[in-house]
């Protein structure tokens, strides 16, 4: 007999299937398309691996980055993308995305919701350095894709490097190597005509 617990979870697993459905902003660097939710997750999951070497405190749960990373974009399954200049679309983000959660982390046996419902705040709140860490590279993989894209939504009106230092301004801070490496792409982007200075 299948327990209600297991009918849950498959239950939530099939529904965050969706998440390869929501297509971002950026485009992939080798095929030109519109990157979706599943793969820009799973790329932070491999970046939170292969860079956790340069968190500044290295005693960082990298575990706890990978889970935060792997769930942090899940509630866009309701909540839809929402373009991180888009300034209209970011004043109810907040609102909407708090609301998706709760609609998707239910369908979890409860024990589960929860934890996963902590790490995504945890995320979005990014007080401890785990989330810290993984909103550093959320914010580089995005920059990265447009450096090797040709800046492809930095070219829509209002984007500059400004906008684009402030976005990724908590690299400062909490993973200096990296945010050494992410300067040094934004002057090189602006020297490219990719950017706008």
């Amino acid at each position: 007999m299948i327990s209600e617990r297991m009918e849950k979870q498959i239950q939530f697993l099939v529904t965050i299937d969706q998440l390869k459905d929501i297509t971002r902003q950026s485009i992939t660097i080798n095929s030109k398309r519109n990157e979706n939710d599943a793969e820009h997750s799973w790329h932070l999951a491999v970046m939170a691996m292969i860079l956790s070497e340069y968190a500044e405190d290295q005693n960082v749960d990298l575990l706890k980055v990978i889970k935060m990373v792997l769930v942090h974009d899940l509630v866009e399954i309701y909540a839809g993308d929402t373009y991180c200049y888009d300034e209209k679309a970011n004043e109810d983000k907040a609102e909407r995305e708090q609301e998706a959660a709760e609609r998707l982390f239910s369908l979890l046996p409860e024990d589960q919701g929860e934890e996963i419902m902590n790490l995504w705040r945890e995320f979005e709140e990014m007080e401890t350095y785990e989330a810290a860490f993984a909103a550093c590279l959320d914010r580089f993989q995005p920059l990265l894709l447009n450096y090797n894209t040709e800046g492809h939504t930095w070219q829509r009106p209002g984007v500059n490097s400004e906008k684009v230092l402030k976005r990724v301004e908590i690299a400062k801070k909490k993973v200096p190597q990296l945010y050494l490496y992410i300067e040094n792409l934004i002057q090189n982007s602006i020297a490219r005509g990719i950017l706008k200075p």
